[in-house]
């Protein structure tokens, strides 16, 4: 309870030092108390449904169809590693860190998007928790999904070019000081924000990943080359920027001892060089798989 009540106090300190009277200053609150481990019961529930969906959909699968069968062992190691990943930013101290610098909440950001997203979706999870229903309820699930309401629309958004879209325009817009300050003020609009975020992400990745039409590796490495693009401009203009875009951080900043820019700068490196390796990498597997399926037939 103390944690709790020490971390509401620096949010509500934050909060307020905007509307004192210019040259009063708040006393800093020492974060170290302030920062543990978060347990919503929403995204602690959420979490642990998933994962138990998952093994139990996975061993249904595996004893019809034989041990790592329709789903790999390779595969059911991704999700588990995107799993923990998800995990890690939602419910270990980096999700209450990242209320305190944003350097933090960069990692918080990426750790959704870029590693636990890609391995999560390699994973296939809407295959293995179908198989985690009663037979009944699979077939009526089956039946539900193929209908060309819901078809339609998830074709649509799973496009290339429309989870692009999607997800650039997201990215950009949440971090626009006005957003994100607001994100960092209300939990409800916070976690709009982590859900456009992961919800985007899941998108983004779904074509180079999961899709089961592999004739969209042209459009979808091009759309991963773009991104890591824009993504290092995002990363680039935090990085030296002359002044502070979110001053809502100064005062659990200071506490650490590092100033505002110094954390943003840091955070702005996070989303340039790490991130950017992660869409490299997999528009370099999408690129090795083209040439390997085009070998055939030049020879």
């Amino acid at each position: 309870m103390k944690k709790e009540v020490t971390a509401g106090l620096l949010v509500l300190a934050t909060a307020a030092r905007a509307h004192l009277p210019p040259g009063f200053e708040l006393p800093s609150v020492n974060p170290e108390i302030a920062v543990g481990w978060t347990f919503e019961a929403w995204v602690v529930v959420l979490l642990g449904a998933s994962l138990a969906m998952y093994a139990l959909g996975l061993a249904r699968l595996w004893r019809n169809a034989g041990r790592g069968r329709g789903v790999s062992m390779l595969q059911a190691a991704a999700f588990a590693g995107g799993w923990v990943g998800l995990a890690a930013a939602l419910v270990s101290p980096l999700d209450a860190l990242g209320q305190l610098l944003f350097s933090a909440h960069m990692v918080q950001h990426e750790l959704m998007m870029v590693v636990a997203a890609p391995l999560l979706v390699l994973g296939r999870p809407l295959a293995i928790w179908t198989w985690a229903l009663p037979m009944r309820l699979r077939r009526k699930t089956a039946t539900i999904t193929h209908h060309p309401a819901i078809a339609l629309p998830w074709q649509l958004i799973t496009r290339p070019a429309v989870a692009w879209a999607l997800h650039g325009l997201v990215l950009w817009t949440w971090h626009m000081p006005r957003f994100f300050d607001a994100a960092l003020a209300n939990d409800g609009i916070h976690t709009l924000q982590h859900v456009s975020f992961f919800g985007t992400a899941l998108l983004f990745w779904w074509p180079p990943l999961a899709s089961a039409s592999r004739a969209g590796d042209g459009p979808a490495m091009f759309y991963l080359f773009t991104t890591m693009m824009h993504t290092a401009a995002l990363g680039a203009l935090l990085t030296l920027a002359p002044t502070p875009w979110y001053p809502a951080y100064a005062a659990s900043a200071g506490s650490f001892g590092i100033d505002l820019l110094t954390d943003q700068q840091l955070g702005g490196l996070i989303m340039w060089v790490p991130a950017g390796v992660a869409y490299l990498a997999v528009g370099m597997v999408v690129a090795a798989r083209t040439l390997q399926r085009r070998q055939p037939a030049s020879g």
